[in-house]
């Protein structure tokens, strides 16, 4: 069975250097936080450019922090892209903050500037931008949206550690940004775990502060906090998958440009666009398919390939969202939600194999 996202080899590929970082931690008697931990967080600073690296308990965690840092009060609205997972729109109402849906653009799938615009009010503090699918979003022209109405900005990057925009890294767009290790993505761990990045000096204490229990001593808090702290488990994990990182983006690449050569020849199918001076992780290998969707899945189905739909609906239709009665005109995100279907993609996915397979149903 071909594995949507093929973590069991990935591990093999590496079982010697988990097993040694793994037995270290195990042997040190430090379970959280730590030299492993701090050394995670130095190389990941490293790796893009951000002054501070802030390890947290999950890439939830790290946008609930980030708001608070941030300062979110009740009744404050933030924008957030309608297409993309709950968890911005999610934090912010968790913080009694509304949540403001903004539209996509309909071939690169970020969110759209035009849209955030339309959505500022007097009562608007920030924007939450997610890097969709691998790729970052539009910053020069956020920022600059931003800028011009006093806003702060988040760059939810946690399927975007690793891509870069004009040669810049994803996690130095945002005043603060943040990534998630969830186990799928493309830098991931064996649990859930997450970072959040600033240059800010400021940010970076408030950042601290917040996910120790509004601590710097101990049991003197100096605020009410959180418990959010990422495991030396987990950061042995990362470290070393972080030093295969590069070579693991470059294979995914690669795939996807397999992909795409055959796409070219199915009609009615289109890739997710990369947009120009973008790199992308390919967190997910996502295509738009027109009205053949259902036709299509069925071929996958056929073919033994799993598959996804991120995101079947619009965060504005879902349930808990429901009463803020927004999001009706974005036929962007509403049209995107009918047409997407994700394919198997990680650096250790026989891509090759997939497209022989949806040779043979198509």
């Amino acid at each position: 069975m071909i594995p949507f996202i093929n973590v069991r080899a990935q591990r093999e590929a590496y079982l010697s250097e988990f097993k040694q970082a793994e037995q270290e931690v195990l042997d040190s008697g430090c379970f959280i936080g730590g030299p492993v931990v701090q050394a995670l967080e130095s190389e990941l600073a490293e790796f893009t450019g951000a002054k501070h690296a802030i390890t947290c308990g999950s890439g939830t965690d790290a946008l609930t922090i980030a708001l608070l840092a941030l300062g979110l009060k009740p009744g404050d609205e933030v924008i957030v892209p309608d297409f993309t997972f709950i968890a911005p729109a999610e934090c912010v109402m968790r913080l009694g903050g509304i949540p403001k849906f903004a539209d996509i653009d309909a071939e690169t799938l970020q969110v759209s500037v035009e849209s955030i615009a339309k959505l500022v009010t007097p009562k608007t503090k920030g924007i939450i931008v997610v890097n969709l699918f691998g790729q970052c979003a539009p910053y020069a022209e956020i920022r600059k949206c931003a800028c011009a109405n006093n806003l702060w900005l988040i760059e939810d990057s946690a399927q975007a550690f690793g891509a870069t925009q004009n040669g810049v890294p994803a996690c130095t767009f945002g005043d603060i940004s943040i990534t998630s290790f969830y186990p799928a993505k493309p830098l991931g761990c064996y649990g859930d775990g997450g970072a959040l990045f600033t240059q800010d000096d400021e940010l970076a204490n408030k950042i601290r502060l917040i996910a120790n229990h509004g601590s710097q001593t101990r049991y003197v808090h100096e605020i009410c906090g959180m418990n959010s702290r990422l495991d030396a488990i987990q950061a042995a994990v990362l470290r070393v998958k972080l030093r295969h990182f590069k070579d693991e983006l470059k294979k995914r690449s690669e795939n996807a440009s397999k992909y795409n050569e055959f796409f070219k020849t199915v009609p009615g199918i289109a890739p997710q666009k990369i947009a120009s001076g973008n790199t992308s992780t390919y967190a997910q290998y996502t295509v738009l398919a027109d009205d053949r969707r259902k036709s299509f899945i069925e071929k996958i189905d056929a073919a033994e390939i799993p598959y996804c739909i991120h995101y079947p609906q619009p965060l504005h239709t879902q349930p808990c969202f429901k009463e803020l009665n927004q999001g009706r005109g974005n036929a962007n995100a509403i049209e995107a939600c009918q047409k997407v279907v994700s394919l198997p993609m990680c650096a250790f996915t026989d891509v090759e194999e997939i497209i022989a397979r949806l040779k043979k149903e198509m």
